[in-house]
Formats: C-alpha cells, sequence, structure tokens
C-alpha cells in the first residue's frame, strides 16, 4: 500500500499530465455582458493561477475544494466499485480524492509553465456548461480545454475538464478502478492510500 503513489502517477501518461495541468491555468479573456459561467471560470483561473505559482499540494487542495465538485468526481472514479464505499468511508474518500488531485497538479506545475491564457464562451444546456479555453505554454505548444460545469444552486461547480479530447475525470476513475481490480475491490485500501 506504500506504493499507491507512484503507480498512480506513473499511469498517467505524459500527454495526459500536460493536459491535466494546462486545464488549471485558463484564464479569462471577455468584456462586460459576460456570461454567469464565464464570470465563475474567471474565479476559478485566479485561484488554480495563485495555487500554480505557490507550487504546493496545499494552494492546490483549496482551489480544488472551493471549484471541484469533488463528491460528484470521486463518485465516478470509483466506477463499478461505487457500491462498496461505505457511508463511514466518504469522508475519507472525499479528502483523499481531493488530496491526489492536488497532488497530481503541484507534481505537474514544476515542468509546464504557462505564458497566456484566453476563456471562451459559455454553451450548453440544462445544468451542464461547457466553457471552451485555450492555453498558452511558454515553450510555444498550445492545447484547447474544456471545462464542464455543473449548476449548483446559484453557482456552478467543475464537473470535468477535457483537454485534447481526454477527460481527466475519466483517467482519474481509470487509475483507481485499476488500483481496487487488484486489490480485490477493498475500497477501504484505497481510502487509506490516497489520505497518506
Amino acid at each position: 500500500m506504500s506504493k499507491f503513489r507512484p503507480p498512480l502517477t506513473a499511469a498517467l501518461t505524459r500527454r495526459a499530465a500536460l493536459a491535466g495541468l494546462a486545464t488549471a491555468f485558463a484564464s479569462p479573456a471577455i468584456a462586460a455582458g459576460e456570461d454567469a459561467a464565464v464570470v465563475y471560470m474567471k474565479k476559478v483561473a485566479k485561484d488554480m493561477l495563485a495555487a500554480h505559482r505557490q507550487g504546493t499540494v496545499a494552494s492546490f487542495k483549496r482551489a480544488i475544494l472551493r471549484h471541484a465538485d469533488v463528491g460528484a468526481i470521486a463518485d465516478y472514479s470509483l466506477g463499478q466499485y461505487r457500491a462498496r464505499l461505505t457511508p463511514a468511508q466518504k469522508q475519507a474518500y472525499y479528502a483523499g480524492t481531493a488530496s491526489f488531485m492536488a497532488r497530481y497538479f503541484a507534481d505537474q506545475s514544476r515542468e509546464y509553465v504557462v505564458s497566456k491564457y484566453e476563456i471562451g464562451d459559455a454553451d450548453g444546456d440544462g445544468d451542464d456548461i461547457n466553457v471552451g479555453t485555450k492555453v498558452y505554454l511558454v515553450n510555444g505548444q498550445s492545447y484547447t480545454v474544456v471545462w464542464r460545469l455543473g449548476k449548483r444552486g446559484s453557482g456552478f461547480k467543475v464537473e470535468d475538464v477535457k483537454v485534447l479530447g481526454f477527460s481527466l475525470t475519466y483517467l482519474q476513475r481509470g487509475i483507481f478502478t485499476s488500483f481496487l481490480s487488484k486489490r480485490d475491490g477493498d475500497v477501504a485500501q484505497l481510502v487509506a492510500a490516497l489520505n497518506r
């Protein structure tokens, strides 16, 4: 179990790592009269950029807890093992999932430096809204990033991020379910590993 972090990190390809970091730094570039989802993305961008500048797990975790729908992302990440999560394990599992995401972003923040960012328009119907962004790295590469926001009361939460068509929540689900499949679906082992 003490070897949980390396396999989780190693399971992400270099492309996925770049994609994950790039998604964290979309910064707004829209004028007055903005859509509420775009205004919300400005808040997300500000917090994620501040976390990137600090480069710490704690700074990323604060931003993740503030803006991500951690519960929904964590539940989805369990895949077919979701029913095995007991009510007593939920709080520790959700906290561990947020820590896992924060460690990942902090690790990757040292390698990928963003030079500028643009947030596009929001589109979608009902409770799901996509906000397209473009991220430019110092090395000259650029990536299209789509944030999926879900309405929560009068506001929003980030439910997923897609970079180059790759869903970060889907990638995380693959990592978690792979870990569980090697441990007979024992969610307690995953919870313990995520909270180390």
